[in-house]
């Protein structure tokens, strides 16, 4: 599984012809080929103009625009040969009208090889730009993969996938956060976003998923991993200027799913700060919504009440899947305004697994927005493999709209 980042797609997903997804902006072969023969089309068309016209009528501006247009699409030998063929046209046209020795001939001629060498000079900074453009891109991504690590396919015997989907495209950096850990009490994990954008968002999530590595190692309960990321996060608002430093929190679920072979359960607890419940996905394509029995204020916010957390145990039965996400999915809107609800619209289906799960997800709310989001997306799937069952089954890739009135189960 690749990095979750990698899976973001700038201009919607395209299949092969085996079914697997196309992750990244489509093929505009049309335009492209288009943009390639303008140059050469406009210098030629100027040629025509001139000998077609009487000889008042120049084709000067012709001739200057095709390196200008070259510039940012094509390589720096590509504008160079525009410009010199952009010249010689331009002479040539003035020996063949017999004007070379003109003033306004040679004033044409002087223009059309002065913008030849502004279009060099304009090709060299946007390949300067795009090359620092590229640079920062590996940087972010770089940057990403150390904050927010890639979860391994398999975790405590568990099948797990990840994603984050930017909202802003070539985005690789935001608020959203999550992390899965093997430990001696079992898979613990987290989910959650952070208030604010920016660095000072990315600083935060950073502050989360270090002090959620020691914690969930450290920790007896669940409940002591969340009052660790509390005081975590409490010492970060100390250290931020105006505003942050007040109204900084992050909005988290923490889940731990106990080792079946040691405890004789199938189980898993759940402290919910503030965050949108998760989803657990039946092997029957039944489907629970695991709210908290009693609403609890994000992390950051202790100081505003005092109360301890108690982590709320549910059934966790052998193939089913629990599904984490932040608010990035369930506030998805389409062109009326309507939100999307990952329950209803996740009720009845079944999936092979978590990745096939989190691609029909991800390809749905692209179906559900239009392409287009307006905030960042974190999704987590992890599948408890049951006895017997395949490593894989097959089913639809993209999520159908949920028929009406299906039931699914009921917490």
């Amino acid at each position: 599984m690749g990095h979750p980042q990698e899976r973001r797609r700038a201009g919607g997903g395209r299949r092969h012809g085996d079914g697997r997804a196309v992750y990244g902006p489509p093929a505009y072969g049309g335009a492209r080929r288009f943009i390639r023969a303008l140059p050469p089309l406009i210098i030629v068309g100027g040629v025509a103009y001139d000998v077609a016209t009487p000889p008042e009528y120049t084709a000067a501006p012709l001739f200057s625009a095709a390196p200008l247009i070259a510039a940012p699409f094509f390589s720096t030998l590509t504008t160079l040969l525009t410009g010199i063929a952009a010249v010689l046209a331009s002479v040539g046209l003035h020996v063949y009208n017999g004007t070379a020795d003109e003033i306004p001939a040679l004033t044409e001629t002087l223009t059309v090889a002065t913008v030849s060498a502004l279009a060099l000079l304009i090709n060299r900074v946007v390949r300067r730009s795009g090359e620092r453009l590229a640079s920062a891109r590996v940087i972010a991504e770089t940057a990403q993969k150390a904050v927010l690590p890639t979860p391994a396919e398999r975790i405590g015997g568990l099948q797990c996938a990840a994603r984050y989907e930017a909202a802003q495209a070539d985005a690789f950096i935001g608020g959203d956060l999550f992390a899965v850990q093997d430990t001696p009490h079992g898979v613990r994990l987290v989910v959650g976003d952070v208030r604010g954008k920016g660095m000072d968002a990315v600083e935060a999530v950073a502050v989360v998923i270090g002090a959620f590595r020691e914690a969930a190692e450290q920790e007896r309960s669940l409940e002591g991993v969340a009052q660790r990321l509390e005081r975590a996060l409490t010492r970060e608002g100390t250290r931020r200027e105006g505003l942050d430093a007040f109204e900084g929190f992050t909005t988290a679920v923490l889940a731990e799913i106990p080792r079946a072979e040691s405890e004789g359960e199938e189980s898993i607890r759940i402290v919910n700060r503030g965050h949108p419940p998760p989803l657990l996905l039946y092997v029957d394509g039944g489907l629970d919504v695991l709210d908290p029995a009693e609403p609890a204020l994000p992390l950051g916010m202790g100081e505003l009440a005092a109360w301890p957390d108690r982590a709320e145990e549910r059934p966790y039965p052998p193939g089913a899947t629990l599904l984490f996400y932040t608010d990035g999915l369930s506030e998805a809107r389409n062109a009326e305004g309507v939100f999307y609800d990952p329950a209803s619209r996740l009720a009845g289906r079944i999936f092979p697994g978590p990745e096939e799960l989190l691609d029909a997800l991800v390809d749905d709310v692209r179906l559900h927005t239009g392409g287009g989001s307006t905030d960042d997306m974190a999704l987590l799937a992890l599948s408890r493999p049951a006895a017997g069952q395949p490593e894989r089954r097959r089913t639809m890739p993209v999520v159908p709209p949920a028929p009406p009135g299906r039931p699914g189960h009921q917490a």
